[in-house]
């Protein structure tokens, strides 16, 4: 007895599948927020804090080029050279505010500890309000002097 294949049928259109929302870089929007802040408020410091561009994903071979250039991992996103208050300068790790904040990886959290030891301040800001309130309460502390 020879059996028989059932008819060809052609199965049913795929269901397009609903557009994947591209994701929001807040803790970046908060950032830039920041910097129009500053640039508003304090305009002297804005002339001198700078971001540490060292996130963010790359091809493996510029990420190896960048680290053996001196990237690290773990360094704070902010710097302000400015002395006050017995500390050599602000550092800060800059984190979008709750609910988008994402938590201080170990490795951020022991840079932090390293740049405190040598006596600077590295602090933690969770949005632009913290951040503009951290570098206030910094600006108003007086200036160290070298001896």
């Amino acid at each position: 007895m020879i059996r028989q294949r059932p008819p060809f049928r052609n199965p049913a259109p795929a269901k397009p599948k609903p557009a994947r929302a591209k994701p929001v870089d807040r803790e970046g929007q908060e950032q830039a927020a920041l910097m129009k802040e500053l640039q508003l408020r304090y305009p002297q410091a804005y002339k001198l804090i700078y971001h540490v561009p060292n996130g963010g994903h790359r091809i493996k071979a510029v990420a190896a080029k960048l680290k053996g250039q001196g990237v690290k991992a773990g360094v704070p996103d902010l710097v302000l050279p400015m002395a006050r208050g017995g500390y050599f300068g602000l550092y800060i790790e800059f984190k979008a505010k709750p609910p988008f904040d994402a938590p201080v990886s170990a490795t951020q959290d022991a840079f932090l500890q390293l740049l405190t030891n040598e006596n600077y301040l590295a602090i933690v800001c969770r949005g632009n309000i913290d951040a503009v309130e951290a570098i206030r309460a910094y600006l108003l502390q007086p200036a160290t002097v070298a001896a």
